[in-house]
């Protein structure tokens, strides 16, 4: 008799956990499915507007939760966002690009602190020996942002070649240009910096960026909807260009892809960014300790009001 008032304990114990079990689960449920409704109205309410055009997708603690595409991919043939809709990242390739020269660091094949000419030989020698690896990245180098193009005039249409600039032709342009101030002394954002971050990943490894890209980050985190926008090659699902004034969309101008190179030329998609994502707080692309390193405060960026890491603006 005792043995069966235990079971029969047991069993309620069980069955009332059971409930509650049941009853949290329902909760939360309801809960998350109340989050999805606000983000979803949130987003619809923007795009019914005009005010975003393209696909989101949102995770919470490790897990996907909301995903969707919103407007039109091209708007001329009336195609819609997916969430496999390609689109440029523009200076989100400089996280890509910090990642990959940090993976030479890791690998012993790079110093941060050392001056630039003990790798790039061809680099003048008056700017190469001053400035360092760790600056490059953190947009203190000095290295001119602004100075004249070598991209062809408008008005020589017979000039423009798509994909046709070179790293070294880029680099050549700037680089024997006086540094805009002493490197360290300060931030100033830099898109010539991590163009030379790109031609000194090449000039190590001796591959193209793209392909360096491709072995090193994007196949191990199974990233097949990412890589380098080239303007010839046809790429399934990939956005059209639009910018909008007085409340209507245009064609985007057209722009060299090549003449940005690896500090803004990387195309991907929302469930390829997820996988990046994901990778950042694993050691599946870098060891823990450089990982950090790529997220610590390394500069004061007076720009956005906090912190620059390694190819990441940081919050205080």
């Amino acid at each position: 008799m005792e043995i069966f008032r235990r079971n029969y304990l047991s069993t309620a114990l069980l069955l009332f956990a059971l409930a509650a079990l049941s009853f949290a689960c329902e909760a939360q449920s309801k809960e998350q499915s109340s989050k999805l409704e606000a983000i979803n109205e949130l987003v619809s309410t923007y795009a019914e507007y005009g005010q975003f055009n393209g696909a989101i997708l949102v995770a919470h603690e490790g897990e996907l939760v909301y995903k969707q595409g919103f407007g039109l991919a091209n708007m001329e043939w009336e195609i819609p966002n997916q969430t496999d809709t390609k689109f440029r990242l523009g200076s989100i390739s400089k996280q890509f690009t910090a990642m990959l020269i940090m993976q030479l660091v890791a690998e012993g094949k790079l110093e941060l602190n050392a001056p630039l000419a003990r790798y790039l030989p061809d680099y003048p020698k008056e700017n190469a020996e001053r400035i360092t690896i760790h600056q490059l990245l953190t947009h203190s180098a000095g290295v001119p942002n602004n100075y004249d193009s070598p991209k062809p005039k408008v008005d020589k249409p017979d000039l423009i070649i798509p994909d046709n600039y070179r790293p070294q032709d880029l680099v050549a342009v700037f680089s024997g240009l006086p540094l805009d101030f002493t490197p360290g002394v300060r931030f100033s954002y830099s898109n010539s910096g991590y163009v030379v971050l790109g031609y000194l990943i090449e000039q190590i490894t001796e591959k193209s960026f793209a392909q360096v890209l491709e072995e090193k980050i994007l196949q191990p985190l199974g990233m097949k909807n990412t890589g380098i926008e080239k303007h010839r090659p046809l790429s399934a699902n990939r956005a059209a260009g639009y910018f909008q004034a007085w409340g209507t969309y245009y064609n985007a101008n057209y722009v060299d892809m090549s003449s940005v190179f690896s500090a803004g030329a990387i195309y991907s998609t929302v469930e390829d960014l997820w996988l990046w994502d994901q990778a950042l707080y694993e050691e599946k692309l870098l060891p823990k300790a450089y990982l950090a390193q790529i997220f610590s405060q390394q500069i004061s960026d007076p720009d956005y009001g906090g912190h620059y890491g390694y190819g990441w603006s940081l919050t205080d």
